[in-house]
């Protein structure tokens, strides 16, 4: 099994793990990744592709980052699908550790998201809506570590 990072350059050779965009929404999820209450969460197939970014897989490693770009945690991906938006199940979403307890809420708090202005210029798509059949990606992980704050 591949060891935690110890130093900086080590922990800078990791992709970022970017929750939501920085601020108040980055924040509470950085605190529930860092309390072991979040351990999924949802992204747009679309904005992967759109990124060239590959999709996750069982044992990447990556740092979390909290709103200033500072490494907070690693964590290690343990399971991926990709599903249409209809079939994500309340598993998936109490498992986001925002206090979700219907899937309905969460698909909620998720197109509204998915909707704004910030993630739509991410996508370079200025109209972009979800619907029942946008391909989402489900990534399931656990916190490896915590890492101590700078200068702490």
């Amino acid at each position: 099994m591949p060891t935690v990072p110890s130093s900086s350059e080590a922990l800078a050779s990791l992709p970022r793990a970017e929750f939501g965009f920085p601020g108040p929404l980055r924040d509470r999820l950085v605190a529930a990744v860092l309390s072991g209450a979040k351990t999924s969460t949802t992204g747009l197939a679309a904005e992967y592709e759109r990124e060239g970014e590959p999709l996750p897989r069982a044992g990447d490693r990556s740092v979390v980052v909290d709103s200033g770009g500072r490494p907070v945690a690693v964590v290690e991906v343990t399971g991926v699908r990709v599903v249409p938006l209809a079939d994500v199940d309340l598993a998936h979403a109490v498992a986001e550790g925002e206090g979700h307890t219907s899937v309905a809420d969460w698909r909620a708090d998720h197109e509204r998201f998915w909707h704004g202005e910030q993630m739509r210029t991410v996508l370079q798509a200025p109209g972009f809506t979800v619907d029942d059949a946008t391909p989402v990606v489900l990534e399931r992980f656990r916190l490896v570590t915590a890492l101590a704050p700078p200068n702490g």
